[in-house]
């Protein structure tokens, strides 16, 4: 069945109040003309952002919020609570300070960045590319997301790798995958593609298929050759 006759996705009634719909998909991966018969033709999905909270938050994020935004000024752009999940979307020129209070702040105490991660939105004009940190308060038995934007054409987040040294390879694969830079990163280098691989393979423009092999002919430099970290 082509897309011209596939019934218009209904609206999203089911986001909460105030939800933004990013894009509406069809199909299976967004595929289009692809003689599909599975039936994965026919699926019909809104990509919805959660709208901003509103106080009270509810349980601890308000206390969290407070003190973060006493700490940081102006570094919480806004606050979202979503499927019970609290995330901070904070500005990228305070990610250095923001996470230091979020480790440091005796209320906070979120000792563990337990992972870094990249998002590609290429229709989000100035903000088409995130980076999102998982954070985990040993202390207080607490989970929370932080999230910064930053425009595909100046790619550049600070790197939290002095705060929380876990980060380190997270913001390598990220930069990796993404082409996300983080500036002041000890060694921002590729982690597991080689290290002249053309572009950034998650991203959402990088082409799904027909690249030649780029392994063919692979050789490995002599021990004096390799790159150097010191």
């Amino acid at each position: 069945m082509s897309d011209e006759h596939l019934p218009e996705p209904a609206a999203a009634e089911a986001a909460a109040p105030g939800a933004e719909v990013r894009a509406r998909r069809t199909g299976m991966f967004g595929v289009r003309g692809s003689g599909d018969t599975s039936g994965f033709g026919g699926l019909r999905r809104d990509v919805v952002f959660p709208a901003p909270a509103e106080r009270p938050f509810g349980g601890w994020y308000d206390a969290v919020v407070d003190t973060l935004e006493a700490a940081v000024p102006g570094g919480v752009a806004q606050v979202v609570v979503h499927r019970g999940e609290l995330t901070l979307h904070v500005h990228r020129e305070h990610l250095a300070a923001a996470a230091r209070a979020l480790r440091d702040e005796p209320d906070l105490r979120f000792e563990v960045c337990a992972s870094v991660s990249g998002v590609h939105h290429p229709d989000e004009t100035g903000a088409e590319l995130h980076v999102a940190y998982h954070l985990l308060s040993m202390t207080h038995n607490r989970r929370v997301r932080v999230e910064v934007t930053c425009p595909d054409a100046d790619p550049h987040v600070p790197s939290v790798v002095a705060t929380y040294p876990t980060a380190d390879w997270h913001e390598r694969e990220t930069w990796d995958f993404f082409g996300i830079v983080f500036d002041g990163h000890p060694a921002l280098t590729r982690i597991l593609m080689p290290d002249d691989w053309p572009g950034h393979p998650q991203r959402k423009d990088y082409p799904l298929g027909g690249i030649g092999v780029e392994y063919k002919g692979g050789t490995i430099p002599p021990p004096d050759q390799r790159r150097s970290y010191t």
